[in-house]
């Protein structure tokens, strides 16, 4: 699981620079079309670097590997619904959105699994209680 936390410590600080990277520098360059996709793109790419670190402590709290298989699809979900999207508004070339529903499939796979994560889990994990002295 500790994959699953440094993936989305690094994706969530990656969001937030690119968010000011936005902000900052390309408002002033970008079309508003294009700002408004560039601005999606960070907003689904925030929302599932804290969903990967979800999934992570979900799958510590519960040992299940369903969370672990979550965490997963939310991060191929960012670099391919982020990605193409990043892609398409600094690029222009539009043929890159033909891969952001795939981004989309990824996500809406990661929150099911997390749901049969915790739907199927037994019981919640608990390290042993080390005994009174």
């Amino acid at each position: 699981m500790r994959s699953l936390f440094m993936c989305g410590a690094i994706l969530s600080l990656l969001g937030v620079a690119a968010g000011a990277f936005g902000a900052h520098g390309l408002r002033p360059i970008l079309t508003e079309q294009m700002m408004a996709v560039f601005e999606t793109s960070v907003r689904y790419h925030l929302v599932h670097g804290l969903a990967i670190l979800i999934a992570g402590f979900s799958g510590h709290l519960f040992r299940h590997r369903g969370f672990l298989w979550a965490g997963r699809s939310f991060i191929l979900g960012v670099f391919v619904f982020s990605g193409s999207l990043y892609t398409l508004s600094l690029s222009g070339i539009r043929t890159f959105g033909i891969l952001t529903p795939f981004g989309g499939l990824a996500f809406l796979i990661g929150w099911g699994l997390l749901a049969w994560g915790y739907w199927s889990a037994k019981e919640l994990f608990m390290p042993p209680v080390p005994p009174n002295k």
